[in-house]
């Protein structure tokens, strides 16, 4: 078994309205593996965001506890989880959050200057198949060109894990492959430890292992007997 990287025991998130108590996440228990690849699969609601944004350090939990490694985030101070977020991880949404007056390269290079160890932006465009497209302004590109720059920012700053929502939501089949390709060749590569939150069931075929979820909580885990690669599945 690999070493475990990311950890949870009995998280709960409860969202106050009005005189009604909402349980995003009801008592989650969940592992996450050094160069492992996990798929959390679920409909819209169903907790998946809510649990990546308390192991991503972008969210406190109401209880239960979660860690990096021997670290415990849910009792770490504000400017120790930005420390966490900044050394540790990379974030992949389903919309860019790219800066429209900056280049591709321009885009990746802020991350650069932040991170203890970062590679070269050239370097992590190149990783996701945008080499010549460096000099290229984010209206410049199309929308999974502008995913992957995004991803290429998250990597630049060789996290150890990346914490991926709903990274093909706002692209078509044939553009999600070609990006799911690049996280895939990161996980491979690298060796990232990755987790792709979906609702698309058919992308449960590449991961190693898929975390399926239902009105805050886990119902099923399984692993896949062989992953896929995104050119590989039916879509």
């Amino acid at each position: 078994m690999n070493e475990r990287i990311l950890h949870a025991k009995q998280l709960t998130k409860i969202y106050r309205s009005g005189e009604v108590d909402v349980f995003a996440l009801r008592g989650v228990d969940l592992e996450l593996f050094r160069g492992e690849m996990t798929v959390l699969l679920g409909p819209s609601g169903s907790g998946k965001s809510t649990l990546l944004n308390i192991l991503g350090g972008l969210d406190q939990a109401t209880s239960g506890q979660a860690w990096f490694g021997d670290l415990e985030l849910t009792a770490c101070s504000e400017r120790q989880l930005t420390r966490f977020r900044r050394d540790h991880v990379g974030f992949v949404f389903q919309f860019y959050n790219l800066i429209p007056s900056l280049t591709a390269w321009e885009n990746v290079a802020l991350v650069t200057e932040i991170a203890p160890d970062p590679m070269p932006p050239e370097e992590a465009l190149a990783m996701v198949g945008l080499q010549n497209r460096m000099g290229h302004f984010p209206a410049q590109l199309s929308g999974g060109e502008q995913q992957r720059v995004a991803i290429a920012r998250a990597i630049a700053k060789r996290p150890d894990v990346m914490l991926c929502d709903e990274p093909t939501g706002a692209l078509d089949s044939s553009t999600g492959v070609l990006v799911l390709e690049a996280l895939s060749r990161i996980n491979r590569e690298l060796g990232t430890t990755m987790a792709i939150i979906t609702h698309n069931a058919i992308i449960r075929q590449i991961a190693d292992r898929v975390v399926s979820f239902r009105d805050g909580a886990i119902v099923e885990t399984s692993r896949n007997a062989k992953r896929l690669q995104p050119s590989e599945v039916s879509w």
